[in-house]
């Protein structure tokens, strides 16, 4: 069992930190409002500092999962971040999605002082992070990576390692892109239905198996039928993923057309005052242009 460092506990970090514990490892967890964290451990045990610095004091491995580059960077650097308190030989692992230019950074930053630097943004939503099932994709050093891994094992599903430092983000980019079309496709083929009288339920109960199938189709068709969108992953924070997505589309020369057109998609439901529902809400922009929500 190893001590850890856990900073963020919203709505991923939380269960994460506690899957930690859950397992026997030592944890520390910090959080901006530091009364969240004070009810963590009150839950779950541990310790609650009042900086990722003191946070990280003697800590082997420390796991970030905070909102986005100004964040990160934030429990980085400076006298009260993480990097300030961690010794040499500790590894960092970030569970943020951030994008790839920051994380790059941050690892120089780490590896001038001795220290190592995983980025591994996780996938599967906060239903992932409770049932301890995500998916975590990871760039870094293979030696970082080989003793981080059995400590990321207690809230993983799978995980792996993807390349150095930076690869992390660029899959976790990827896997957006896929999600963003997967839930623009279900939510016309549903509205589709809704227009031509058909039982969206009964249909998705006949096509899932098949080629059209996805994660989203089984676990949203329904919620989004019933015009619920309360699933924890918010729009805006597809939307920031997405800006990191297109940005680095625009570096390397990738074009991404259908993603670039969603991206406009969910600012239209942002408008609609949907910034905090689920990325599956984008069934009901189509009934708003229909003037049926």
């Amino acid at each position: 069992m190893a001590k850890v460092a856990f900073l963020g506990l919203g709505v991923m970090g939380y269960p994460m930190a506690g899957h930690l514990a859950k397992a026997g490892h030592e944890v520390t967890v910090y959080n901006r409002t530091f009364a969240k964290a004070q009810r963590w451990t009150a839950e779950h045990g541990g310790a609650a500092a009042q900086t990722p610095s003191a946070a990280a004091m003697g800590a082997e491995f420390v796991m970030a999962c905070v909102g986005n580059d100004d964040d990160l960077a934030s429990v980085c650097r400076g006298a009260d971040g993480a990097f300030a308190g961690m010794t040499k030989g500790s590894v960092f692992v970030d569970h943020t999605t951030v994008s790839a230019k920051i994380t790059r950074d941050l690892a120089a930053e780490a590896l001038a002082a001795g220290i190592g630097f995983v980025d591994a943004p996780v996938s599967g939503g906060q239903a992932g992070a409770e049932n301890g099932m995500l998916s975590v994709m990871c760039g870094g050093d293979a030696e970082d990576y080989d003793r981080a891994a059995p400590v990321v094992d207690a809230y993983a599903k799978i995980c792996k390692r993807l390349g150095e430092v930076g690869a992390g983000q660029i899959a976790k980019m990827m896997n957006q892109i896929c999600i963003a079309g997967l839930v623009q496709g279900l939510s016309e083929a549903l509205r589709f239905g809704e227009k031509a009288g058909m039982d969206g339920k009964a249909v998705v109960e006949v096509i899932q198996g098949g080629a059209a199938g996805s994660w989203q189709m089984v676990n949203r068709h329904a919620t989004m039928l019933d015009g619920k969108f309360d699933h924890g992953f918010a729009v805006d924070w597809m939307r920031k993923d997405l800006a990191i997505c297109l940005q680095t589309a625009d570096e390397i020369g990738a074009p991404l057309p259908i993603t670039a057109l969603i991206d406009q998609f969910y600012k239209d439901v942002q408008n609609m005052g949907g910034g905090r529902w689920d990325t599956s809400s984008l069934i009901q922009r189509l009934r708003r242009v229909d003037g049926d929500a």
